[in-house]
């Protein structure tokens, strides 16, 4: 498994659909790494702790997986989303479920999305389909990524500032 940066840097750029941006991607060298599946993530907070500090920590299921993930208050930035960020593989889904809850946790918000990985070097892609509209994820070197989202022909004023869960909150979801 790779081991990721601690600092997580994307772009959320907004996008027509997902299909066009299979060959665009291709074609910037990137390679599917995982067909588009469904994906479902879960926030949990105690007493909004989590939320106030600007924090998350989210539980994923995607491709057969199970993540948990924390993520710490984002860096100002006028596009790039720029956070803290450590996540690892849960063996038991169920078990940290509970253990969570033992903590005081508690489920706030449940979001679905169908989610393609694509992958070069210095980058990974994600083409997500979502209940309000289709995204592409780019996240890495922020320069990579500028010059990624100009290889794919996007301008700025695409990028989508709002986390997913901001998100899912905006369109009365979750």
């Amino acid at each position: 498994m790779k081991h990721k940066s601690a600092v997580e840097t994307e772009l959320k750029l907004r996008i027509p659909a997902t299909g066009p941006y299979r060959g665009l991607l291709q074609a910037l060298g990137f390679r599917e790494v995982s067909a588009a599946q469904a994906e479902v993530s879960v926030l949990w907070d105690r007493e909004g702790h989590l939320r106030a500090a600007g924090s998350a920590l989210r539980t994923r299921s995607y491709a057969g997986q199970s993540r948990l993930t924390w993520k710490g208050p984002k860096v100002p930035d006028p596009i790039l989303k720029i956070r803290p960020e450590h996540e690892t593989g849960i063996e038991d889904a169920t078990a940290l479920e509970a253990i969570l809850r033992a903590l005081g946790y508690a489920p706030v918000l449940r979001m679905e999305k169908v989610r393609a990985v694509w992958e070069r070097a210095e980058l990974e892609a994600c083409l997500d389909e979502t209940p309000f509209g289709c995204y592409l994820e780019l996240e890495g070197d922020p320069q990579a990524i500028r010059a990624a989202m100009e290889g794919l022909g996007l301008a700025p004023d695409r990028a989508e500032t709002r986390s997913y869960p901001e998100l899912y909150q905006a369109h009365g979801l979750g």
